[in-house]
């Protein structure tokens, strides 16, 4: 409650809480009594109540409170636990009681806000409001506050994800569980009040140390927390101050060659993985007047690199060591190139199908492609299944009383029956998936197919079949000549890959691709005789001939996707298909 000043009167403030000094002294009327606003208390010394609100999901005036929680913590330890459930006037969705775990049932006879907010109040009488995104906590409780006629007690608040922004600028996700798993904090549920509540104090009570080191008292904490980027004028370019490099870099011993370079800090520790064409040149960018200065640049200390022969040799050597060493500069890998995509069956799961994805499959799979021109690749896919009976649906199987729309046409098998032979499904599936395993585009096998089951049920005088496939025929054509890229699995041929220096020809990195797997990489042989042994040692891991899968594992694809985007972009990169004989035709090359 306000403070009484000598006379009986009391303090109004803007703030919830004003208390006295103890050291002051009470006075006659010729002295004034100091007062001391809750702002104005020291950090290291106030209470705090953390909270999390669960609602109905709904925005606006249909958003309700329907459960609380709250723990209170002083001294960078958690006390005491508090929640309750509140009675909602609106039915929960379905969507909102499977995401908070809070049922219908549960609310029908849980406490209203009448009951529930005054305790809360109590609580927060004296003390500092935490939540994560706190925001939205605030203005639920607000609104309650105000249905029920009661007064908010406009508390100091702090925001965990505002203070985790200004005193752990590497961490750049900040939702809630994210933030407890970098501060090394076990979460064992998430979506309810309580439970999100201890975890929001234990990340309150982690950055704590940081928050004393940065806030003398709580106004500075709530500045901290409160303080926002400038948003510039649209059309306006923001202002940045030159970013001078701290002067333990040396970029002069680094070389103009493709290559990747490393930022460490005093510890060694990886701060930022790049590639380049040029390794100087891009190094050097990052501290320019021009370039918007990121957090890590500070703390760099230590710049080394690995030069390699080629931009390609960059981008994978790049990959590899952003996997490694999880740099926190580095947000993610190299962006996927959206103008391809593949057509893969995951053949592990039961009746496969057939999908049209960004990258190749991981584990045993067929992968086509890549290709260019995802709406015709996903009209191929649908003919194909058309055309072989396949499923039409996701991977997850789900059983039926009745067949599918395709399956009442004709266009499918109904596995979703539960009355389907597996193996009549998979020697329809190997059919379709053989006409892309020979070493050639699958184009012309794909219409001579159809020609030959249009000339057969011709000859069984099953002419509406006929017709049918002769539609299919003629748009399947119109398809395949607009497809961009090759129709066949990426198992199936060994290949090598040549790229080249930017500038000096002669230089080059040779990739090894066999059984949809990059096998081994690295500085291309001068010698034919070393050339071949790598080769052959390739071969010994390429798929077998007529193998309908290859097994690829996860952390690979990523490599798989670098080469295809890279060749698809730069086409007049050498490419060798290799035979498990000797390799004499490489030798002008």
């Amino acid at each position: 409650m306000p403070p009484i000043l000598p006379g009986g009167s009391v303090v109004e403030d803007e703030y919830v809480q004003t208390v006295c000094n103890p050291f002051c002294v009470t006075s006659g009327a010729a002295r004034i009594t100091r007062v001391v606003t809750l702002h104005e208390h020291a950090i290291s010394t106030a209470e705090f109540l953390v909270v999390d609100t669960e609602t109905n999901g709904l925005g606006g005036e249909a958003c309700e409170l329907t459960e609380v929680g709250a723990v209170l913590v002083g001294g960078g330890e958690l006390h005491d636990r508090w929640s309750s459930l509140v009675r909602a006037n609106r039915p929960l969705g379905r969507g909102i009681q499977r995401f908070t775990g809070i049922t219908q049932e549960m609310l029908a006879e849980a406490p209203g806000l009448e009951e529930v907010l005054p305790a809360l109040a109590e609580r927060l009488d004296g003390r500092v409001l935490v939540a994560h995104n706190a925001p939205f906590d605030r203005r639920v409780l607000r609104r309650g506050f105000e249905l029920i006629g009661l007064e908010w007690p406009n508390p100091p608040v702090l925001c965990t994800a505002a203070l985790a922004r200004r005193l752990l600028p590497l961490q750049r996700r900040r939702g809630l569980a994210i933030l407890a798993d970098a501060l090394g904090i076990e979460v064992d549920t998430t979506h309810r009040a309580l439970a999100d509540a201890e975890t929001c104090a234990r990340v309150l009570c982690a950055l704590f140390p940081r928050l004393c080191a940065n806030a003398l008292t709580i106004a500075d904490a709530v500045a901290i927390s409160s303080r926002r980027r400038r948003r510039t004028a649209p059309g306006r370019k923001r202002r940045i101050p030159a970013l001078t490099p701290p002067p333990q870099l040396d970029f002069a011993e680094l070389p103009q060659d493709p290559g990747v370079y490393l930022f460490r800090d005093d510890d060694g520790r990886v701060l930022y993985v790049g590639k380049s064409v040029s390794i100087r040149s891009r190094a050097r960018a990052h501290f320019a007047p021009s370039s918007v200065p990121a957090a890590w640049t500070t703390q760099a200390t230590v710049v080394d690199y690995q030069s390699t022969n080629s931009e390609l040799g960059a981008l994978v050597l790049e990959n590899r060591l952003i996997k490694r060493h999880r740099p926190p500069g580095n947000i993610r890998l190299s962006r996927r190139d959206e103008r391809l995509c593949y057509i893969r069956c995951r053949l592990d799961i039961p009746f496969p199908i057939l999908e049209v994805a960004s990258e190749p499959a991981a584990g045993h799979a067929v992968t086509i492609g890549p290709l260019r021109g995802r709406r015709l690749a996903h009209e191929l896919v649908e003919q194909l299944d058309s055309l072989f009976g396949l499923r039409h649906c996701g991977r997850r199987l789900q059983l039926r009383e009745h067949p599918s729309a395709y399956g009442q046409m004709g266009r499918c098998l109904s596995p979703c029956l539960g009355d389907l032979d597996p193996n009549l499904y998979r020697r329809r599936l190997d059919d379709a998936l053989r006409l892309f395993l020979s070493e050639a585009d699958g184009r012309d096998r794909l219409l001579a197919h159809v020609r030959r089951q249009m000339r057969e049920a011709a000859a069984k005088q099953h002419y509406e079949r006929a017709v049918w496939l002769r539609r299919r025929l003629r748009r399947l054509t119109v398809i395949l000549e607009r497809l961009g890229g090759a129709l066949e699995a990426t198992h199936v041929r060994a290949k090598l890959v040549l790229a080249a220096h930017p500038v000096d020809q002669a230089r080059q990195d040779a990739f090894w691709l066999a059984g949809g797997r990059l096998v081994d990489w690295g500085p291309a042989p001068e010698d034919i005789e070393t050339l071949e042994r790598r080769s052959q040692a390739a071969m010994t891991r390429a798929a077998r001939a007529g193998e309908l899968g290859a097994h690829v594992p996860p952390d690979e694809i990523d490599e798989l996707r670098i080469i295809a985007t890279y060749l698809a972009s730069h086409p007049e990169t050498t490419q060798v298909m290799l035979e498990r004989t000797a390799l004499s035709q490489t030798a002008v090359l």
